[in-house]
């Protein structure tokens, strides 16, 4: 692993010709996705900026282009009219300004009639490399350049620590006011969310005092990335609470879970129905984040950082990592958030197959009239049937398992290489979602989801099922361009 200094973690992108070179390298890799968003050189974590604007959805991504390292952020600018065909835009937000000097971190997009404006924590270090973070903003203009406001909305509040970010803006009808929700960290170091209101979306905007959330006071350290939408008519709370380990997680202590319940703006209190779930139980899900304007009051659209803080993977050696999840669409269904790929992903699909012993390294897995029966899945095996990544289920425990301790490649494995999941209904039906670095699993029409990156060698390039399995396959259609776009 490349041991990076500051200097070099922090440098300033001064043209597309300083990472060329590494993308004509980064381009060959094996492990390139083919309908995952992904970056063009370097590293990609949380999505930001996630809205509907006049006919397109924009998504941004932090990104920093020198390798897989976290160092100098940029928003990295992608779009696309359906949710599956996604084109490189290029840096869309720099950090060149005395407010976001060393990094434009996480925020949140808004669109109100004809104009769209990110909301962005501006990261400014002091030659000492203390932190000042800044809730900040800029207006992408229609010929597609982003102008920065001249001076930040507000600075951190006093009270907490230097970790306060991520701004998430909604706009509440009861009170007739914008929010702005914050993740932060109290000086006894617990998870809160901030929260500043406005009459106004660019000017006017004070603090209103932390949001209350009673019977998770405790739930963590920090608080990342809050997200909130309001889905037939009940709110879901969404946020990544680091520095805490939490049942079914291993020793992972960054989670990613929601909340179902009501959000009162004017008392600051979201009251949770029942416990936590976690949105994701595998092993690469994080910093999850709901696209502003959808315009469904029935669904909210959502993607996440297929990835971990502090976590290492193959490509790093290739100069490159990470990527985002599927958008998934989510619905409520008798009080459960059910989680499932956009419809038009099955667009991507190419004729069925009929297996045999290899398993294409890009394509799409059914599962249906299971019945609840144990089973084992094996994908990305060796040809005499060893190793590969472990689906199973014991259908008496209604316990559904995912282990990838048998692949060559390890990595991260200190966090654990098994997940199980307890499951409320019997598994009838699972869906899984196969590119050439990741795979994503939905079980029961999206009860419960895995996400996981894989690094398969060639010699991984079979799978085995139990026999009374009834498979389907489909080959997949190539759905994100990987155009060198600075």
């Amino acid at each position: 692993m490349k041991e990076w200094t500051r200097e070099e973690r922090y440098r300033v992108l001064q043209g597309a010709d300083d990472i060329r070179g590494l993308y004509e390298s980064i381009k060959e890799s094996d492990y390139r996705q083919t309908y995952h968003v992904q970056p063009i050189t370097g590293l990609s974590s949380d999505p930001n900026g996630f809205v509907y604007h006049k006919g397109i959805w924009h998504l941004f991504y932090q990104w920093c282009p020198w390798g897989a390292v976290h160092g100098l952020k940029y928003w990295y600018h992608s779009v696309s009219k359906d949710l599956v065909h996604w084109e490189n835009r290029g840096v869309g937000i720099y950090p060149d300004s005395f407010y976001d000097n060393k990094g434009v971190h996480s925020g949140s997009g808004f669109s109100t009639g004809d104009d769209l404006y990110l909301f962005y924590t501006g990261n400014h270090r002091d030659e000492d490399w203390v932190r000042t973070p800044y809730t900040c903003v800029a207006k992408l203009e229609d010929s597609g350049e982003l102008v920065k406001a001249p001076q930040p909305l507000f600075g951190p509040h006093e009270n907490y620590t230097e970790h306060q970010r991520d701004p998430k803006v909604v706009y509440d009808e009861d009170t007739q006011q914008y929010y702005i929700l914050l993740g932060a960290q109290s000086k006894d170091l617990k998870g809160k969310v901030l929260i500043y209101r406005s009459d106004s979306l660019l000017e006017g905007w004070t603090f209103a005092g932390e949001l209350q959330v009673p019977g998770f006071e405790d739930l963590g350290g920090m608080w990342e990335c809050p997200s909130i939408e309001r889905i037939s008519g009940k709110d879901v709370l969404v946020f990544s609470p680091q520095y805490t380990t939490l049942p079914n997680r291993n020793q992972s202590t960054n989670h990613n879970i929601y909340l179902l319940g009501k959000m009162d703006y004017k008392n600051l209190t979201f009251t949770a129905e029942g416990n936590y779930r976690h949105l994701d139980y595998g092993f690469d899900f994080y910093a999850a984040q709901f696209a502003a304007n959808d315009g469904d009051p029935d669904r909210a659209v959502l993607t996440a950082w297929m990835g971990l803080p502090d976590n290492h993977y193959p490509t790093e050696a290739e100069d490159w990592e990470g990527s985002l999840t599927l958008p998934r669409e989510l619905r409520l269904v008798n009080n459960r958030l059910l989680q499932r790929p956009v419809p038009a992903l099955a667009s991507l699909r190419k004729e069925a197959v009929v297996l045999d012993e290899e398993l294409p390294r890009v394509c799409e897995l059914e599962i249906s009239n299971q019945q609840g029966q144990d089973f084992e899945l094996k994908l990305f095996s060796k040809k005499d049937g060893s190793g590969g990544f472990c689906i199973s289920y014991d259908g008496q425990a209604k316990l559904c398992t995912v282990d990838r301790s048998q692949m060559d490649q390890h990595f991260n494995a200190e966090l654990g290489e098994c997940l199980t999941v307890p499951l409320e209904d019997e598994l009838t039906k699972l869906a899984v979602y196969i590119d050439k670095s990741s795979v994503e699993i939905f079980i029961n029409d999206g009860q419960a989801t895995f996400t996981s990156h894989l690094y398969p060698t060639k010699q991984e390039a079979y799978y085995s099922a139990s026999s009374h399995l009834d498979l389907q396959a489909w080959l997949l259609k190539p759905a994100v361009t990987d155009d060198f776009v600075v």
